[in-house]
């Protein structure tokens, strides 16, 4: 093979290719129907002509055999005259009217056998119109669900590989780093608070000895004898007391 037949039939290839790229179902199959309608159209107006042709053809014949018998009528008027050469003459032009009549009832017939063809080819034109129609639409239907389908996965497909679900995730890691760093917090903070109700306990506990044994030294039968004392005093002492409580828990 040459390189110029090679070189032809990678262009033919690319050119097919191209065209077969860019060719649009909706497009395609509108522009049939309407090449359809074209040839219906065409085949129709032939029917017409060919009717048009055979009724014209009929009346030709139609004049002939009537002028044919005129004829006929003149030659024996001619011959009751006893003119013989005149009926001679009227049988000829009879004949020749005649001849005519007979080839135009012939085309006739050849006209009619056209004429019915093409009413035939006419009604299955018609019947393939009618199927075309029906046909494309329901492709060109199937043709745009196949289109959106096709234009939800590419769609689908971007989603699930361009940098967006990237982007979730991180956005997922950093939430949950959050949240961890949340969590680690509160159990510090809960911690602290726990160490510090254990040291007011326990700061508590020695106040709480130190009250006891204040109390103790004030109501043991060993406490330093002390001047009796009258109502008033003790109610006073009390209050000194609770003071001094106040004081203790507030510390």
């Amino acid at each position: 093979m040459g390189l110029f037949d090679r070189i032809g039939r990678v262009v033919r290839a690319n050119l097919n290719s191209l065209v077969s790229q860019s060719e649009d179902p909706e497009k395609i199959l509108e522009q049939a129907v309407l090449d359809m309608q074209n040839d219906l159209i065409q085949v129709r107006q032939a029917v017409a002509q060919a009717i048009a042709t055979q009724k014209r053809t009929e009346r030709q014949a139609s004049q002939s055999q009537a002028t044919a018998e005129e004829w006929y009528r003149r030659a024996q008027l001619a011959l009751q005259k006893g003119d013989e050469s005149i009926a001679r003459e009227a049988l000829t032009r009879r004949q020749s009217y005649q001849d005519t009549a007979t080839a135009l009832k012939s085309q006739i017939e050849q006209q009619s056998v056209v004429v019915g063809k093409l009413k035939q080819n006419m009604v299955a034109l018609e019947g393939k119109l009618s199927e075309a129609r029906t046909k494309k639409d329901m492709y060109i239907a199937r043709a745009r669900s196949a289109k959106a389908s096709q234009q939800l996965n590419e769609m689908l497909d971007r989603v699930g590989t361009n940098n967006a679900m990237a982007a979730f995730e991180r956005m997922e890691e950093r939430v949950l780093q959050l949240e961890a760093q949340s969590e680690a917090i509160a159990e510090l903070s809960t911690g602290d608070s726990i160490e510090k109700q254990f040291k007011a306990l326990e700061s508590g506990g020695n106040v709480d000895d130190e009250l006891a044994a204040l109390k103790a030294k004030l109501t043991a039968g060993d406490a330093p004898s002390l001047p009796p004392t009258t109502p008033e005093k003790r109610a006073a002492i009390d209050d000194e007391l609770e003071q001094l409580r106040a004081k203790l828990e507030e510390n």
